[in-house]
């Protein structure tokens, strides 16, 4: 077979022949719907360790993305919470794991939905930032010339976040249930 032509089984055949346990279906619903508390009930939108986590990958995106650029600098600490998740699901997808590639979805939804909370927080500027800087999503969104609609762009993030997090464990399910027939 040609090198340059993708085998029938290349894109999803990982899955085929994987199983999906129900702890694992239990445990990226568990996760999501920890993360889904927190964020729509939780004081802040902030999961505690997860959120952490993420603090630190978005602080770590500026000086990393501002390294070739000081004026992208202010888009590295979204770029890098985003990354990654992603990088984490690409990693499972590699292994043929649905259920990280699951989590992963669920994490990056999670991502969004605390981005949406900073996002909205643009004009108020009322959350604590790290190290007293400048309130990146003000910057992005007064260059874009839309400071003005920062709930209207968090709550539609928001929104793409829930999407992510729930459609991952209904895809996951799905996977659960095919494999039972």
């Amino acid at each position: 077979m040609p090198l340059d032509e993708p085998r029938e089984d290349e894109f999803d055949g990982a899955f085929r022949e994987t199983r999906i346990g129900t702890g694992e279906l239990a445990s990226v619903f568990a996760f999501a719907l920890a993360c889904l508390g927190y964020q729509w009930f939780g004081e802040g939108h902030w999961v505690p360790l997860l959120d952490s986590a993420n603090l630190a990958l978005h602080e770590a995106g500026h000086p990393v993305v501002g390294a070739f650029s000081t004026r992208a600098a202010v888009y590295g600490g979204t770029l890098f919470q985003l990354a990654f998740p992603c990088a984490a699901a690409w990693h499972f997808r590699q292994a043929g794991k649905a259920a990280g590639i699951a989590g992963c979805m669920v994490w990056l939804g999670e991502n969004l939905m605390n981005i949406a909370t900073y996002m909205a927080d643009s004009r108020t500027q009322v959350l604590p930032l790290v190290g007293g800087g400048e309130h990146d999503w003000a910057e992005i969104f007064e260059r874009w010339g839309v400071l003005a609609l920062d709930v209207r762009i968090a709550g539609l993030t928001r929104g793409v976040g829930t999407i992510f997090a729930v459609g991952a464990v209904v895809w996951l399910y799905g996977r659960w249930r095919a494999g039972r027939e």
